[in-house]
């Protein structure tokens, strides 16, 4: 009797250390890897486990074997891979909601896969799904060759401004995905957002949200706001600090949205204002680019008596008078710019010079 007792409790014990939970980290077959990356304001990231070849047929053994067609693939192993997004975006040109998704995908004879968002995204594989219940999206794609890659992996590829390709790479196959975002109007939300937080007692935030969104033409009555709120300051005018800067972001707005008499104002108050050589560089730029030379002119040769032999300023001033209808004097000064002229920009001075000769220059941006 003693001695079954003890078999049955050597048998517990044996039972209770194979189904106990491992409380230590320890190495896996199919490690886990997490892959952020950030599209425009937008965070994706890709929480997967990653599977190795491991010489097997993996397309036809090991994902072939979820041809049950009320089972999907993982699209990784252990736990279903999630993708998660901080802003709404698109997939393959379909909307979805921010958030974290699980990550499933259906395999299908003619070569056209289906790829599905979960609002579940915390299953142990693809086997409790419900697409009737858990599905937020479903795309299709179509899968292409790739260089081999031993373990599976999550690559992000093609990127442009506001979009890029995920792409599952296991064995000779890549499976791509296409995520966009509305660049626009997740940029300008956040930045409402961030403007009410510790940024709205700093004066560069207001004057970089006017000034993304001047160079992306959106949302450019707020901007000027915002550019205001930049040189005036908060409640009493907290935080106020009226500069180069901002004052040339805001005249750059009311030049955008036509407001002639404001844009006057502003210009005569800049002009005022006592600026650097690189200040006072962009500020005759955009006058030449405003069509008022005279301005420029007068701007570029204050500055040039401050900084002297400043190459890009004497080229300013060939600029001035070569839309002044000096054409003699312009040579000359951009000749005299020659000579202190970087190396890597003398190419482009020479294309000027040609250009002013035959009268073809043009301002860039106009």
């Amino acid at each position: 009797m003693k001695k079954t007792l003890f078999t049955l409790l050597l048998s517990g014990v044996i039972t209770l250390s194979f189904t106990q939970f491992h409380t230590v980290k320890i190495p896996t077959p199919s490690p886990k890897v997490i892959e952020t990356q950030r599209l425009g304001i937008t965070d994706i990231t890709v929480d997967y486990h990653s599977p190795a070849v491991r010489g097997r047929d993996i397309w036809n053994d090991v994902v072939g074997s979820y041809s049950d067609p009320n089972l999907a693939w993982r699209a990784g192993a252990n736990m279903n891979t999630r993708i998660s997004f901080t802003t709404d975006v698109l997939i393959e040109g379909q909307s979805l909601k921010a958030g974290s998704y699980g990550f499933h995908i259906d395999t299908q004879e003619d070569g056209s896969w289906t790829l599905m968002f979960a609002h579940h995204d915390n299953q142990w594989g693809s086997y409790y799904l419900n697409r009737d219940e858990h599905i937020a999206l479903k795309v299709n794609v179509t899968p292409t060759s790739a260089p081999f890659s031993e373990q599976l992996d999550y690559k992000f590829i093609d990127r442009t401004e506001n979009s890029v390709v995920i792409a599952l790479d296991w064995g000779e196959k890549r499976i791509p995905l296409t995520v966009s975002v509305d660049l626009n109007k997740t940029v300008v939300a956040n930045f409402r957002y961030e403007l009410l937080g510790i940024n709205t007692y700093r004066w560069e935030a207001w004057n970089d949200a006017a000034s993304w969104c001047l160079n992306h033409d959106t949302n450019l009555e707020e901007a000027l706001q915002w550019a205001n709120r930049s040189v005036n300051g908060g409640y009493n005018g907290f935080s106020a600090n009226k500069n180069v800067a901002n004052m040339t972001t805001k005249a750059r707005l009311e030049k955008k949205l036509n407001k002639a008499e404001a844009l006057e104002a502003t210009l005569n108050e800049i002009k005022s204002m006592s600026l650097s050589a690189y200040e006072a560089n962009g500020l005759a730029i955009f006058l030449l680019q405003s069509n008022r030379p005279k301005d420029a002119f007068e701007i570029t040769n204050n500055a040039l008596k401050n900084a002297p032999g400043t190459w890009y300023l004497t080229l300013n001033l060939g600029l001035c008078q070569y839309f002044l209808g000096n054409k003699k004097a312009a040579l000359k000064s951009l000749a005299e710019a020659e000579k202190n002229t970087p190396q890597g920009f003398k190419s482009r001075l020479a294309e000027i010079k040609e250009e002013v000769t035959n009268g073809t220059y043009k301002v860039p941006g106009t």
